[in-house]
């Protein structure tokens, strides 16, 4: 059974139930799905699962969220060459860069050599009813990529 990590960070829990949602498709697709707060976790941790995603609100304009500086910084220091990597997270569109903090986490990842098997997942505040199904696929097509790979 495949082990994924979910990491993220949430002000006002958009993205944490982006995250749970993410991972019960994870789930329903057959692989193991850990929860973690970025605060509560080091980017090492990664190198520990088959896959990683990463979910981020965007802070500011266009901005990661104070909370995962650290942990990109971390990132820095691990070879994610191959490695598969996912993200995805909260916004608000009147701002300039709708969701940046998701555009520059994947902008990373792919410099850090990540393969990123799908488009990142961006919503506008919390899911709507429809939004909730594709966070679910978001993480059911994650596990299947995944697989697609082992």
């Amino acid at each position: 059974m495949s082990k994924i990590i979910i990491v993220y960070a949430s002000l006002t829990g958009n993205t944490e139930e982006m995250a749970e949602l993410i991972a019960e498709g994870v789930r329903s697709a057959g692989a193991a799905a850990d929860l973690k707060m970025v605060e509560d976790c080091n980017a090492v941790r990664l190198l520990e699962y088959d896959g990683y995603m990463l979910g981020a609100y965007t802070w500011g304009d266009g901005e990661l969220p104070d909370e995962f500086e650290d942990f990109v910084d971390e990132m820095k220091e691990l070879d994610l060459r191959g490695r598969m990597a996912a993200v995805f997270g909260s916004g608000d569109t009147s701002y300039r860069l709708y969701c940046g903090a998701v555009d520059l986490l994947e902008e990373k990842l792919k410099e850090w050599g990540a393969v990123i098997p799908q488009e990142s997942l961006k919503v506008e505040y919390g899911p709507s009813q429809e939004e909730k199904a594709l966070c679910r696929e978001f993480g059911a097509n994650f596990v299947q990529s995944l697989s697609a790979v082992t």
